[in-house]
């Protein structure tokens, strides 16, 4: 009886999948091979998407790096984590019932090697990861042997030594956090270091100027946008044509290291016996301007801004399922619930996204017609602002401007985002439509903005 109870408990274990989640930074929605981009190399990202379900229409529901990692961590919306630059850690109580705490509370063994890019509030890091392993700037690095390497294939190392250690019948979940793509601020001369393994790419290809190059765009911005760290940013990187095919091709570049690297880790689960067990998750934690409308970065309401790449693959799907497309909406919100959803574990009431299993199995359930976005950071050089899109209409409001700034745009009318339409009296009812909604998702996402409900860390002392 005692061999058989144990026997049970070990199938039931073997049967839990485990997870690789893998995170860029700045890679956008369409930096991808298999999104059709015509120059970038990406055949590994390629096969994931080959095997797995790809989203199209995945969005963050913040354009930062730090709100953004609290979201996929924690399943619920800035507005609702408080969590940005400058503020107090991520709270006890939302590091409790994140998914790395929770898997490995159901016994998971649960690592982050890389970008973690979240303060977490005393005594919880211990809680949620088995391993936390960050990795920060310089991308090169010397070596004690004298070598030369790339922080992203250092993450992959330290990657590979997690999975050398990993104790049979105990599932895992790894998240891999790459600093790739993201520009290495302050070195204009050398803004994105790429990896050895991509030496000499694109060297003889001649990157074509962005859609909405034309300075007219620029000048169409309200002025508080064309101040923006957007514009500044843009004049370190795209102010010539030099510059501009220069800063793309190293841009380019580092995806495509980052590929290399997804390619060691999948065949390295491959070697293990491990690939059959795993479910991959790969995505960004924001979109990336790359010269469209005279601006770089991220930080606003535009398509650029937030709209990100996103496959799931689960080697227990069939063949039927490789390689599909699911069209609906998906969020950084929905990674912790889709991942704990897979885990067979309960997914925590406080969570605001929602599991994208029954979307990768094909089937089709009541889903989200609109989400909830927003930028909170109180920083001089990026306004605050927050809206709401669907699948026609996007709407947001910058109300740290006076008088409040409105963005209405039509998607199907103006894809591209040009005109808009809040003055438009053919638009009277669709904006009051958009401002009832954006209250509804407001108030059950923490309610109107204010410095007293969003504090901030007291800034160090001069003296």
């Amino acid at each position: 009886m005692v061999n058989l109870l144990g026997c049970c408990v070990a199938q039931a274990q073997e049967a839990k999948p485990n997870f690789l989640f893998i995170l860029t930074d700045d890679q956008r929605f369409d930096a991808i091979g298999y999104a059709g981009h015509p120059i970038l190399k990406t055949p590994n990202m390629d096969q994931l998407a080959a095997k797995g379900v790809r989203f199209p229409n995945a969005f963050v529901t913040t354009p930062i790096c730090a709100a953004s990692r609290a979201s996929i961590l924690s399943g619920t919306y800035e507005r609702t984590h408080k969590y940005t630059f400058g503020t107090p850690p991520l709270s006890a109580q939302l590091c409790e019932t994140s998914y790395p705490a929770m898997l490995r509370q159901a016994g998971y063994r649960t690592g982050l090697i890389g970008k973690l890019g979240v303060n977490l509030e005393k005594g919880q890091p211990a809680k949620m990861f088995d391993l936390l392993s960050t990795i920060g700037y310089p991308y090169l690095r010397k070596q004690p042997s004298g070598e030369i390497r790339h922080i992203d294939e250092i993450a992959t190392d330290r990657a590979i030594e997690f999975l050398n250690q990993q104790p049979a019948q105990k599932p895992f979940c790894l998240s891999v956090c790459f600093n790739s793509p993201h520009a290495e601020d302050g070195e204009l001369d050398n803004l994105y270091p790429w990896p050895k393994s991509v030496d000499g790419l694109y060297n003889s290809t001649t990157i074509p100027l962005p859609p909405l190059v034309d300075e007219k765009y620029y000048r169409e911005l309200p002025t508080f946008l064309q101040d923006a760290i957007n514009r500044i940013r843009w004049k370190w990187q795209f102010d010539t044509p030099e510059k501009y095919q220069k800063n793309v091709r190293s841009y380019y570049r580092m995806i495509s290291g980052i590929d290399h690297e997804i390619g060691r880790l999948t065949n390295e689960l491959r070697q293990k016996g491990l690939d059959k067990t795993t479910i991959i998750v790969f995505m960004s934690d924001n979109g990336y301007f790359l010269g469209e409308r005279g601006l770089s970065g991220k930080w606003v309401h535009f398509e650029e801004s937030l709209r990100v790449p996103l496959v799931v693959v689960d080697p227990r799907m069939t063949k039927k399922r490789q390689g599909t497309v699911a069209d609906q909406m998906a969020l950084n919100i929905d990674v912790a619930p889709t991942i704990l959803d897979f885990a067979g574990l309960k997914v925590p009431k406080a969570y605001q996204g929602q599991s994208l299993v029954p979307l990768i199995r094909g089937e089709v359930p009541s889903w989200r017609h609109d989400f909830f976005c927003e930028h909170l950071l109180v920083d001089p050089t990026i306004p605050q602002w927050e809206g709401v899109r669907d699948k026609r209409y996007v709407y947001a409001r910058y109300f740290g401007q006076k008088p409040t700034y409105e963005y209405l745009h039509d998607l199907i009318r103006d894809p591209k985002e040009i005109q808009n339409f809040v003055n438009s009296k053919d638009y009277k009812g669709v904006l009051e439509r958009m401002r009832r909604r954006l209250k509804q998702l407001k108030d059950a996402s923490g309610g109107e903005y204010s410095s007293e409900k969003f504090p901030l860390l007291p800034k160090p002392s001069t003296n």
